[in-house]
């Protein structure tokens, strides 16, 4: 079916807005200019294109106009006059070159360079995400305040603090050079990393997913791996995301209710997502035998594609899975590393010891949250300490901000007093 000119004027902005933004405000040094700039080009596009018809290169056609309202803004302000000159060269030249594609390394650079300026170390994980899904991803605030259940207002704030930070602190605008870029990546996939785990399973609401948060790190991944094709971590980051999402039509039941691994319908599975993540996950496998290193985005997509290519759920090669595990452990270790380690060490090897593993996990390890209890509950309920495990899953949904999460937390408790009291 074909897209509608709103369609398409949507997609072109997700598509060309990170290097649309990034242009400009290598151009300008001024984000909050470049972002307006890259606004007046979208509404242009609104306001033209459903008239005139889409034209041939809509990414060119932004940029471009972009450029213009660039050069008026300067002519404006007369102290500026040196910079419309630069501009103007800079828009003279393309002209004259008009098809962007032979441009394409200094295009990608600019979506790289705003990849990194949103990711900056100066700002917090929270504020990261919420630049780079303004900037890089070209969601609206409203979108991302509905994401991340905040109000439009306090999500606006927090974003208008993250630019002023940035501008305060006189952040470069140039491309970090590669001992620094190689510095910050694992700065630029833990945000990316940060928005799915926000979409795939929700902290907070009444929904277990939020898809428009999963769908867009999928996209900023993909990005990034276009962007840095041998860095096989990135390879690594995009295989995990693709092959989690793939189960995300079976992780709820048609009333919009969690439904855990070993129950979903893996008929569902996206399979065009697997063969993605797969062929993510081999192209850093083929990276890494060529000496360079891999780390915990790697491994867990190699965790998480040992579930995809296991077609029932007694197919699993847990044996394998706890092996990686055991190396993700000490590869990258910490709390979280280590309840799931005790998960797949009680699927491979018997309940006691992913027990044992938990046991060993500081009293303050995840202290609130609700992901400790729940994994002990259900340890306690493969070896039988129904009681426990009640009483447990009880904790942990005391613990959960998410409702759905919650009643699934707390059907499982009553499923095991009433199993404890049968026996």
């Amino acid at each position: 079916m074909a897209k509608t000119t709103g369609e398409t004027i949507t997609a072109t902005w997700r598509e060309e807005s990170a290097r649309l933004v990034g242009a400009l405000a290598r151009m300008t040094r001024d984000l909050d200019l470049a972002e307006d700039l890259a606004q007046d080009a979208l509404v242009s596009a609104l306001e033209s294109w459903p008239a005139h018809g889409i034209p041939d290169n809509p990414g060119a056609w932004l940029m471009t106009t972009a450029k213009r309202r660039a050069i008026d803004s300067f002519r404006r302000a007369d102290n500026l006059r040196r910079k419309t000159e630069e501009i103007g060269q800079a828009l003279s030249e393309e002209e004259q070159m008009p098809d962007l594609t032979t441009q394409v390394d200094f295009i990608e650079d600019d979506a790289l360079r705003l990849i990194f300026l949103s990711c900056h170390p100066q700002l917090t994980p929270e504020s990261r995400a919420a630049l780079t899904l303004r900037l890089v991803g070209g969601l609206t605030t409203a979108e991302i305040a509905r994401g991340f259940l905040a109000t439009e207002t306090a999500m606006g704030q927090r974003i208008s603090r993250a630019k002023k930070t940035l501008s305060e602190a006189h952040i470069a605008f140039d491309l970090p050079d590669v001992a620094e870029r190689a510095d910050r990546l694992d700065d630029v996939m833990a945000v990316i990393y940060l928005i799915f785990n926000e979409g795939y399973t929700a902290t907070a609401g009444d929904d277990w997913m939020r898809p428009e948060l999963t769908n867009e790190a999928i996209r900023l991944s993909r990005m990034l791996a276009e962007l840095m094709p041998d860095e096989p971590e990135v390879h690594g980051l995009q295989a995990l995301l693709e092959l989690q999402t793939s189960r995300a039509a079976a992780r709820v039941d048609v009333e919009g209710r969690a439904v855990l691994l070993d129950d979903q319908d893996r008929s569902l599975w996206d399979q065009g997502l697997i063969r993605r993540g797969l062929a993510a996950l081999e192209r850093a496998e083929q990276l890494a035998v060529r000496g360079k290193p891999v780390g915990r985005y790697y491994l867990q997509a190699a965790i998480a594609s040992r579930h995809a290519r296991a077609s029932t759920p007694e197919e699993t090669d847990w044996r394998a899975i706890a092996i990686v595990y055991d190396v993700l452990a000490e590869t990258a270790p910490g709390a979280v590393v280590e309840v799931n380690r005790a998960v797949a060490h009680g699927r491979a090897f018997g309940p006691e010891s992913g027990l044992a593993i938990l046991d060993d996990l500081s009293e303050r390890a995840l202290a609130g949250s609700h992901l400790l209890p729940s994994v002990r509950a259900d340890l306690l309920a493969r070896a039988g300490r129904h009681d426990d495990a009640a009483a447990s899953f009880r904790e942990a949904a005391s613990l959960t901000s998410n409702m759905s999460e919650r009643s699934l937390l707390l059907d499982r408790a009553e499923r095991s007093q009433r199993t404890a009291a049968g026996s």
